[in-house]
């Protein structure tokens, strides 16, 4: 596990930018990252959108989505609408390579579906579905994808992908499950603001309630995980 501490969610957004563009730049063929959504990311794309516009080879990357709210895709609560708003409509990406969650299909539904997507267009490793990179989140409350400490258990699912349930508003979700996640070539965890702090203090430090987090259980076989936390969430560790 790398642990690299930035002074703000802008310093995070730049530092992740630039690994992106290194490892589009040393691949030698697609690059396939499951995308998360959340205020970091925006902050990433509208960075990359910004400063490496022409710069990338753009046609090298797939991009997918982690987790996406179970909404059409022009809802402004999509994960996808905002990776479309903040990049790429901002740059010439081809269709092809955009392997969305398809959130206004029925739920049980689409998530067999876009399981399959991941078993078409992936390599698999002991027989799953392997991703270049996965970017994760984490929410205030420990979750991580859409994978909430009330269905933890999902983490540990057969399924290539699941439908969860928001706590609070009920909104269902599709997520990636545990295997899928932990059989990454690389993980990166994103995780900006000091509401996160308590959290990430807990599964740092391996001390309170750190068990009951879905982001706990991020431990890629590779061991290629890295965290890029600004000092806001950091500071209970320092």
């Amino acid at each position: 596990m790398k642990l690299n501490i930035l002074a703000n969610k802008q310093e995070v957004a730049v530092a992740f930018s630039e690994y992106l563009k290194e490892k589009i730049e040393a691949s030698k063929g697609a690059l396939h990252v499951a995308l998360s959504g959340g205020s970091t990311p925006k902050a990433i794309f509208d960075y990359m959108a910004e400063n490496y516009k022409t710069s990338i080879e753009w046609n090298k990357l797939h991009l997918y989505w982690g987790d996406e709210r179970c909404v059409l895709p022009t809802n402004a609560e999509s994960n996808y609408k905002m990776t479309v708003d903040h990049l790429l409509s901002k740059i010439d990406f081809p269709e092809a390579n955009i392997h969305r969650v398809h959130g206004e299909n029925t739920p049980a539904d689409e998530a067999v579906a876009y399981g399959e997507v991941l078993d078409k267009n992936l390599g698999k490793v002991n027989d799953i579905p392997q991703f270049d990179i996965v970017i994760l989140g984490m929410g205030d409350d420990g979750h991580t994808a859409s994978i909430f400490p009330h269905e933890i258990n999902l983490w540990e699912s057969a399924n290539n992908c699941e439908v969860a349930v928001h706590p609070e508003s009920g909104q269902k979700r599709i997520t990636i499950t545990g295997k899928i996640i932990n059989n990454a070539k690389e993980v990166a965890f994103l995780i900006t603001g000091a509401g996160k702090a308590p959290k990430v203090k807990e599964i740092i430090n391996k001390v309170g309630d750190y068990t009951s987090y879905p982001a706990t259980l991020v431990a890629p076989t590779s061991e290629n995980l890295l965290w890029l936390l600004d000092k806001d969430a950091a500071k209970g560790i320092q």
